[in-house]
């Protein structure tokens, strides 16, 4: 080995043999933990912190979540309040347009009941004039008399039976109250009669409307003269279509009024000669000016009935044929008329024997006339 030649000293690494190398392990080692609990500390931390957060996006879900129910509790409601909003609009909606719809029919009848009694004033304007003389009685408005319709009702009777009236309404009661009756005619001879009450349909309620006729026209402002001659002359005239006329149907002459009425075949010919009041008919070889108004129709716009006992009135039933008419009559009228028989004052008597037809006609005062068929 020469002097010149150059040496290194490397210290060995320490081993772990030596108690120096032992200490320098133990401190490496320490170093090593030092730095795991720190890296454990952070991580620790981190765990905290993502813990943390987590918790608070847990709340911050929770809070969202109850939000979200509340306000989709809120919507349901809110939902529900506008269907309700809806319906009651819609149910509104109905009800005014049944109400306008309603509306519209009132209107469109109160034009035509207007555009009616237009009609009805320009006739009533237009009809024939004539003169009254009142012949009444002026006096206190308390003091007036009732107009009181007398109606006559046609009772047709069965074969076998008979109507009494009486005078008192107690007789007739007592013998309904009876009802069968034994009535004797005489040696062994007996019948059974079953007395009934009478029943009428009478009028309650009559309202009358009118309507001017598409057909007929009213003649009037006429001269004296002879009635076939008159009719003859109108209706020639009339019937001409140069005179604004047509084909006639019929002629009438109303002789409570000194009226003439005319009816056409075709429906336009009365109202084109109504539109002139006025016309020139030549009459007993001079020209006339007569009136030509139109002609309403009377028609019975409600009519409505009422079923009234007759409270003098009883029908007998069950009469058999068993001897002449007028006998019998006599002796059913005698044995009702006895006061032991509970009968009384009779009135009027009709009998209608078997297989015959009769009717009976009651008037205002309920007591019937007979009417053989």
């Amino acid at each position: 080995m020469s002097s010149d030649e150059d040496f290194s000293v490397v210290d060995p690494e320490p081993s772990e043999n030596t108690l120096e190398g032992v200490r320098d392990l133990i401190s490496n080692y320490k170093k090593k933990y030092d730095d795991i609990l720190e890296e454990q500390k952070d991580l620790n931390r981190c765990k905290d912190e993502a813990q943390d957060l987590t918790r608070q996006f847990k709340e911050r879900t929770e809070k969202l979540k109850r939000e979200m129910e509340k306000d989709e509790h809120s919507y349901r409601v809110q939902m529900k309040n506008e269907e309700a909003k809806l319906d009651s609009l819609k149910q509104e909606e109905g009800d005014l347009k049944e109400q306008l719809q309603r509306i519209q029919a009132e209107i469109s009848e109160e034009q035509s009941r207007n555009a009616s009694l237009k009609e009805r004033a320009d006739v009533f304007c237009a009809m024939p004039d004539k003169k009254f003389v009142f012949k009444g009685r002026t006096g206190d408005a308390d003091d007036w008399e009732k107009f009181d319709m007398k109606s006559q009702i046609i009772y047709p009777m069965e074969e076998g039976t008979a109507l009494i009236t009486f005078e008192e309404d107690e007789v007739a009661r007592s013998i309904l109250d009876r009802k069968r009756h034994k009535v004797d005619l005489g040696g062994e001879c007996r019948i059974i009669v079953e007395a009934r009450p009478v029943h009428l349909m009478l009028p309650d309620l009559v309202e009358i409307g009118s309507e001017v006729c598409s057909r007929r026209i009213l003649i009037s402002n006429l001269p004296r003269m002879d009635t076939e001659k008159l009719l003859n002359k109108l209706e020639i005239h009339f019937s001409k279509s140069k005179h604004g006329g047509g084909e006639v149907d019929s002629c009438d002459f109303l002789p409570d009024s000194g009226t003439v009425v005319i009816a056409f075949m075709e429906e336009h010919v009365a109202k084109r000669l109504t539109e002139n009041e006025f016309h020139e008919v030549k009459l007993n070889q001079t020209k006339h000016k007569v009136r030509v108004t139109p002609f309403l129709n009377g028609n019975i716009t409600n009519f409505k009935t009422r079923v009234s006992t007759c409270p003098r009135t009883v029908l007998l039933t069950g009469i058999p044929d068993v001897m002449e008419r007028e006998t019998l009559q006599d002796l059913l009228e005698i044995h009702f008329q006895k006061n032991g028989n509970g009968g009384g004052e009779i009135e009027a008597f009709l009998y209608n024997p078997v297989d015959q037809n009769a009717s009976a006609v009651f008037g205002s005062g309920a007591s019937p006339d007979g009417d053989d068929q």
